[in-house]
């Protein structure tokens, strides 16, 4: 028989909490609860998580806080759940190393449909993680997909969020095609894109400074006005 996925669902609110695991429990999927960090902790020691829910606005250690500290520690999937909406905790959350977010009043059939595709995503990446060539050379620098690093000429590493070098990764798998924000921003967090959403130019902001790209003349991530972005470096 198929091990069930367990589900941790940090959740400082007893009812949301338990409406939550009632419905993926209904699901076939194995759930915990916790209403802080310190419950959560003592879940995912006692059984590994497959994937995190957790509540932004948490008494304590904000879920921001808990998604910096498991992603240090542990692989596993995790869906930020806040009642905010403000651009800055998105992509906070997304460069600390959340896979993705959805905000309050939350809307279980999607919910269901996101950590599905979350878990689906995690277990092809796992399968496909030994994949033959995992080096992409550009401008003297070395992006590395197997142990998610990015190295200078020189030898140094460059210090990337997990958002960041998704991005990067997205982009050097397509070189010279135009890369759409929409796109974009599903690669990154498989959420839909407006245009009030400005998490993709912050993030390729971010990149740009740490590739020494100038934002006004770049030459490796370039703006395609009006459509997105695209790759298009000089390969070494």
């Amino acid at each position: 028989m198929r091990t069930r996925h367990h589900i941790v669902i940090v959740e400082d609110d007893p009812v949301t909490r338990a409406k939550l695991a009632a419905y993926f429990v209904a699901e076939g999927y194995q759930v915990s609860e916790a209403a802080d960090g310190e419950q959560m902790r003592s879940i995912i020691d006692q059984r590994p998580a497959d994937l995190l829910l957790i509540d932004i606005n948490l008494p304590g250690e904000d879920g921001l806080k808990l998604t910096r500290e498991q992603r240090e520690r542990s692989d596993a999937g995790i869906i930020l759940v806040t009642g905010r909406t403000d651009t800055v905790d998105r992509i906070v959350g997304l460069e600390i190393g959340a896979d993705d977010y959805v905000t309050k009043p939350v809307e279980h059939r999607e919910l269901l449909a996101r950590v599905k595709g979350l878990l689906r995503r995690l277990g092809n990446s796992r399968q496909n993680g030994s994949a033959a060539s995992s080096l992409r050379c550009f401008d003297g620098w070395t992006l590395d997909l197997a142990r998610r690093t990015l190295r200078a000429q020189n030898g140094t590493y460059v210090e990337m969020t997990r958002a960041e070098f998704k991005l990067l990764a997205v982009l050097t798998a397509n070189p010279g095609q135009v890369m759409s924000r929409e796109r974009l921003l599903h690669e990154i967090s498989r959420r839909d894109w407006d245009a009030s959403d400005r998490t993709v130019d912050v993030i390729v902001r971010r990149v740009r400074q740490k590739l020494k790209d100038n934002p006004r003349m770049p030459r490796i991530i370039v703006t395609s006005h009006g459509e997105g972005y695209f790759f298009a470096p000089s390969a070494s």
